[in-house]
């Protein structure tokens, strides 16, 4: 019956020191034990195991095959050793780290800000990057390594990427309050015919458009394209155009009347808004609680009104 195995993590740790430097003294060097304390060590280990873990060959250190078996698993008990020290001496201390992020849509910016000042009071040593500039195709810089997230209502089919719904929200027909179609319960693709529709450039992306009023054989009397959600927004309240837009884009004016939300007519315009993120990426523990803090719906007290006069992207969702 064999004897029990007493290895320590000193040899682990040894055997790795000695497999990359080649030498027992530069091992020592970087162990911070002298050569003959080594050797000693080395001689204990190979004693537990019963077979010799290195050979000289021309003034070098060369792991025999037992050692190369061991450092395989030194490796590794070493790697997990250090993450788990890692782990424990920041629990409890205050999280360091990056997120970089960006959006499918602009209009995210909207609801955005509240959920981001509550994660830094939380998370004061994580710093959220914003990367605005990756809006037009947050897919190529998430593949690209430049973000860690991407908030998406349009996902792509790509093995490198993973999605983790969020939330849904519905495009509303935006209307001042004495348009006639105020006062229906919801808008069919021909009650477009006579309307001028206010949208975002380019009108080729409109969801509304191209899916909805296009296969009616519907064409609106006229179609503006705007840049600003904002001035679309006053331009609706002024009786300029109507508009298809994401209900957090309108909440304060609903809220306030100022404006009436008409569904469009079943199944509407639903959209569900995911985080996608690279598969292999390991998720700390600050972004999955980021990723909580984004999943609760946008409220309308939660609107940003330092986000007015942006200019917003061609949403999928504001059609």
């Amino acid at each position: 019956m064999e004897g029990p195995m007493n290895l320590e993590i000193r040899h682990l740790k040894l055997v790795e020191a000695i497999a990359e430097t080649g030498s027992v003294t530069r091992a020592g060097n970087r162990l911070h034990l002298t050569q003959s304390a080594l050797s000693h060590q080395l001689r204990d280990a190979e004693e537990q195991l019963g077979k010799p873990l290195f050979e000289r060959k021309s003034g070098k250190m060369t792991l025999t095959p037992a050692g190369e078996r061991l450092l395989q698993t030194a490796r590794t008990v070493l790697c997990e050793l250090k993450r788990a020290e890692t782990e424990i001496q920041q629990n409890g201390a205050a999280a360091k780290g990056l997120i970089r992020m960006s959006t499918q849509c602009h209009t995210v910016y909207h609801w955005l800000p509240p959920r981001l000042s509550f994660f830094q009071r939380q998370f004061p040593e994580v710093e959220v990057q914003l990367v605005i500039e990756a809006t037009n195709n947050p897919f190529e810089a998430l593949l690209e390594g430049k973000l860690d997230m991407a908030i998406v209502n349009e996902p792509i089919r790509n093995r490198k990427i993973r999605y983790l719904p969020l939330f849904e929200d519905e495009t509303l027909i935006a209307v001042p309050p004495e348009h006639w179609l105020a006062s229906k319960s919801c808008a069919a693709p021909a009650d477009f015919a006579t309307e001028t529709i206010l949208l975002y450039p380019p009108k080729e992306d409109s969801t509304l458009l191209m899916k909805i009023l296009e296969p009616a054989g519907i064409r609106p009397r006229k179609v503006l394209e705007v840049t600003l959600t904002e001035a679309i927004i006053e331009m609706v309240i002024g009786g300029l155009g109507i508009a298809a837009l994401p209900k957090w884009t309108v909440a304060p004016q609903l809220a306030s009347g100022a404006l009436i939300g008409v569904p469009l007519k079943p199944p509407g315009c639903r959209w569900t808004w995911s985080i996608a993120q690279l598969r292999a990426n390991r998720t700390p523990e600050y972004v999955q609680e980021f990723i909580n803090i984004l999943a609760k719906r946008p409220l309308y007290a939660e609107f940003s009104p330092r986000m007015r006069g942006k200019k917003n992207g061609s949403p999928a969702a504001a059609a």
